[in-house]
């Protein structure tokens, strides 16, 4: 599971862990769109850079690349949304760029190799669906975006009020939530009612989500300043309760 390592890292801290998960990815499984994706892979070679945006989608391509190609491509630049997804990434001995200011698109974009980029082919490794701003901007900048969509997020099947049961009955004291999209989840099974969680504050990953939160209702919010294991844990550590 995606949040083990994170799980593992917050118990051996004395902390407790509830894991619930409101995102489920299912990797693309129909045979048309797999065919599409193998002729993106099979291409990797002409391609400038590859960009992944998160871990799922460094996770998943690093399997088709082992499928069709018996190396990395000489030259392919890569690029990583966050240190969690260069980590991944590097498991091939990448050289991979990652911001080290922050875990955002923007952030990805203030990057010096993705600025002077006109007639470069990049590609761009993600879910189906989800924002544009980076596939835009770098058009913008004069090159050509190619998507590989290599995955669908599912929101799991839960009753409407299970989660809030398992805050209460489970005495949760702390929420960490690792997208916006698993924000917007999170309220959706609060019944987009945030008050219901005044008194728990809630760790985002960056301050595009942090603001996303706070205009969504919710009252504590920290930004960690990314969602790796340890500005997760730091961010824990500012609103950790002693016990007793």
């Amino acid at each position: 599971m995606q949040s083990a390592s994170l799980v593992k890292a917050i118990n051996s801290h004395g902390g407790q862990v509830c894991e619930l998960p409101l995102i489920e990815i299912d990797p693309v499984d129909d045979p048309d769109a797999c065919e599409a994706i193998k002729a993106r892979i099979l291409s990797l070679d002409q391609y400038d850079a590859a960009i992944f945006i998160s871990t799922n989608a460094a996770r998943i391509a690093l399997e088709w690349i082992d499928a069709w190609w018996p190396q990395v491509p000489d030259g392919l630049a890569a690029y990583a949304v966050g240190p969690g997804t260069a980590q991944v990434l590097r498991a091939l001995d990448w050289p991979v760029n990652c911001s080290d200011k922050g875990v955002t698109s923007e952030d990805l974009l203030a990057l010096p190799g993705l600025q002077n980029i006109s007639g470069q082919r990049i590609a761009l490794v993600r879910g189906v669906g989800g924002r544009e701003l980076i596939a835009e901007t770098l058009r913008e900048r004069g090159a050509t975006v190619d998507y590989l969509e290599l995955y669908h997020r599912r929101t799991p099947d839960y009753g409407t009020d299970m989660l809030l049961t398992m805050i209460r009955q489970q005495q949760i004291n702390a929420i960490v939530v690792t997208s916006a999209q698993i924000l917007d989840v999170l309220l959706h099974f609060l019944q987009n009612d945030p008050t219901t969680i005044t008194s728990i504050p809630v760790i985002v990953p960056s301050e595009r989500i942090r603001q996303h939160a706070i205009n969504a209702g919710v009252v504590r919010v920290i930004n960690a300043g990314g969602a790796n294991d340890e500005t997760v844990l730091e961010a824990l550590a500012t609103v950790a309760v002693p016990l007793g």
